[in-house]
């Protein structure tokens, strides 16, 4: 299984998430490829690997209707996260821990987001290569 962490920790893959979960609100049918290229402005390619990495991290599910694909959100995956996530905040916050809400990062909270999964990304790699090289 894929790890989660490493899902999410692309900006791509969450501006996709983001996006897919604004939508979810709006229609059920699914986002279009097309949709999500324009709306994010990146190229069809980087999308279509963005989105076969998200459905194989079960985080999208996809409709096909002839030649087209459409895509939603699906959270459940991400319980993982919030499991891991859950205990930093109580210890943090005790009591007062905040509720989370399913809202967009302001920008530079976003980018610092992106950094830490980043370079979490980056040790994890470092660390699962140095074991190989070891033998471990």
């Amino acid at each position: 299984m894929t790890d989660i962490f490493d899902v999410i920790a692309d900006g791509t893959r969450r501006d996709i998430l983001q996006l897919l979960l604004r939508r979810e609100n709006e229609d059920d049918g699914g986002t279009s490829v097309t949709e999500i290229v324009s709306e994010l402005g990146v190229s069809q390619p980087t999308v279509s690997k963005h989105l076969k990495v998200l459905r194989d991290a079960d985080l999208v599910t996809v409709r096909e209707d002839g030649q087209r694909r459409f895509y939603s959100i699906s959270v459940a995956p991400l319980e993982q996260v919030d499991d891991w996530l859950v205990p930093f905040l109580v210890d943090a916050f005790g009591d007062q821990a905040p509720d989370i809400d399913l809202m967009p990062l302001p920008d530079g909270a976003a980018h610092a987001a992106e950094v830490v999964g980043r370079a979490a990304a980056s040790a994890k790699y470092a660390v699962t290569s140095a074991l190989k090289r070891f033998g471990a």
